[in-house]
């Protein structure tokens, strides 16, 4: 029977472990002591398939029936607003994610605190998601773990060797035995690389954070929708009674446990504040998380072309809960050498032969 070890347990990893288990003995091996800690655990939560470029967007085409069947999607609806100046990029925007301009009346009618001040332009779509991102991962560590995968948490590997035909992987005293390492690493993606003496990709980590603050002004928000503002400038959503604003911020970072810049998120708050009447009052608690991009922004996934038996599953981005489905789909087909569902041109634009 194969032997497949995957290093990297979150959504990229497990979901890769759940494919790959019914065709060989796999075995997960994870730093954190427990799965989903980093990207993973800190994400938005939902699924808009209009959202990335072209090659992600397939990805989350393909993604769609299996997170439908899942039952890990709820409705949450998507909302675009913008100031009288920014009516040319608002249009742009809205037309790239596929909203209808509504009227600003029409958008305070489901977010009551925007400022009919301010806010001169409105977009909205309903059919985007919540992402139950939990329930999702466990559903994928489930299906791995019936047929026969071991999860492996609280190791950091620290070597990687080709013994022969062999992958020999160590973490500490602890070593491991693999015909094929699938590299699910995240932001670590290229130092696991690096380790196995293979070129890196090249990926990028970048931080993003995130304050949540009680719900504004009493609200109940339950069913406002995702609310976005013009160039990614901020975002906001509901979340159990709470509501969470991003600064929607890109800075690049090391591998890393990500924490929030305070000035950052104090700026980022202050131009969500602009565009509604309920003043922040208090951050409850923040967090901030990493996504990790390759050069063109698309995935990373397959066999590294001068090296047999190690295959990447890496770059998510911000988009591994919405691609994890067809991402993980791919990588078992390439892995066992099945013929993949996707079509070959998208297979060849994910490859990391397209970097060498």
């Amino acid at each position: 029977m194969t032997e497949i070890l995957i290093i990297g347990g979150g959504i990229a990893g497990v979901s890769a472990a759940a494919r790959l288990a019914p065709h060989g003995q796999v075995t997960l091996v994870e730093a954190e002591t427990s799965l989903g800690y980093h990207a993973s655990g800190r994400s938005a939560a939902a699924f808009l398939e209009d959202y990335g470029n072209a090659v992600v967007r397939a990805l989350n085409k393909a993604s769609a029936p299996t997170l439908r069947e899942a039952d890990v999607l709820k409705p949450r609806g998507m909302m675009l607003v913008g100031r009288a100046d920014e009516a040319e990029a608002h249009a742009a925007e809205a037309r790239d994610f596929g909203l209808e301009q509504i009227t600003v009346a029409e958008a305070r009618t489901m977010i009551p605190i925007l400022s009919a001040d301010v806010v001169a332009h409105a977009g909205y779509r309903p059919d985007i998601y919540d992402l139950d991102t939990d329930r999702l991962l466990q559903s994928f560590r489930k299906a791995a773990l019936s047929h026969g995968a071991t999860f492996e948490t609280g190791h950091r590997i620290d070597r990687i060797a080709r013994d022969g035909a062999v992958w020999r992987v160590q973490a500490g005293d602890a070593e491991w035995r693999a015909d094929v390492v699938v590299n699910a690493g995240g932001a670590w993606a290229d130092e696991v690389a690096t380790l196995a003496g293979i070129a890196p990709i090249g990926l990028t980590p970048y931080r993003r954070s995130i304050a949540r603050l009680p719900a504004p002004g009493g609200h109940d928000v339950t069913d406002w929708p995702f609310v976005d503002g013009v160039g990614e400038a901020w975002y906001a959503k509901p979340d159990a009674g709470k509501w969470l604003v991003s600064p929607s911020e890109e800075i690049a970072s090391a591998p890393m446990d990500a924490w929030p810049d305070d000035m950052v998120l104090a700026e980022g708050l202050a131009r969500y504040e602009a565009m509604v009447t309920e003043p922040v009052t208090r951050v409850e608690t923040a967090w901030a998380g990493l996504r990790t991009f390759a050069p063109d922004r698309a995935l990373v996934i397959g066999e590294d072309p001068d090296t047999p038996g190690f295959f990447w599953l890496a770059g998510q981005g911000g988009y591994g809960f919405q691609t994890c489905a067809a991402a993980s789909a791919l990588v078992a087909s390439l892995v066992t050498g099945t013929t993949p569902d996707l079509e070959a041109a998208l297979v060849a634009s994910l490859a990391p032969a397209r970097f060498r």
